[in-house]
C-alpha cells in the first residue's frame, strides 16, 4: 500500500506566494499520476493541477498562470510540489493531494488521498 505525506501551505496575503508538497511511497514498481484538488468551506472539492507520470501538465481555469506543479520521481518515491502565486483570497481552502496508482500486472488501481493542508490568503 503506497503511503502519502503532504507538507506546505500556511497564510499569506493576497499577492503573495506559497507552496505545498506531497510524496508517495511506491507500492512495488506502481507508477502514479499526481493531482491537487482543494476545497473551500461549504464548497465541493474542485481539481486544480495534475501532473502526469510521464510530466504533462493540467490547471483548473482559475490557476493557471499563477499556479505551477512539478515532480521528481525516485525509485522508491515520487515527489511533487505545487508552487503558487499572485494568491486571491479565493484561493483559500484545504489542499489535498491525490495519487492515482496505475493497473498494471503489480499493481491494482487505486486512489490515495491525502489529509490536506491549509492555504489562506487574507486582504
Amino acid at each position: 500500500q503506497a503511503q502519502m505525506v503532504e507538507s506546505g501551505g500556511g497564510s499569506v496575503q493576497a499577492g503573495g506566494s506559497l507552496s505545498v508538497s506531497c510524496s508517495v511511497s511506491r507500492y512495488r514498481n506502481c507508477r502514479y499520476d499526481m493531482s491537487w484538488h482543494r476545497q473551500a468551506p461549504g464548497k465541493a472539492r474542485e481539481f486544480v493541477s495534475s501532473i502526469a507520470d510521464e510530466g504533462a501538465t493540467t490547471y483548473a481555469d482559475s490557476v493557471k498562470g499563477r499556479f505551477a506543479i512539478s515532480q521528481n520521481n525516485a525509485e522508491n518515491t515520487v515527489f511533487i510540489e505545487m508552487k503558487m502565486y499572485n494568491l486571491k483570497l479565493e484561493d483559500t481552502a484545504i489542499y489535498i493531494c491525490k495519487a492515482y496508482q496505475r493497473p498494471s500486472f503489480w499493481c491494482p488501481s487505486a486512489n490515495i488521498w491525502g489529509q490536506g493542508t491549509q492555504v489562506t490568503v487574507s486582504s
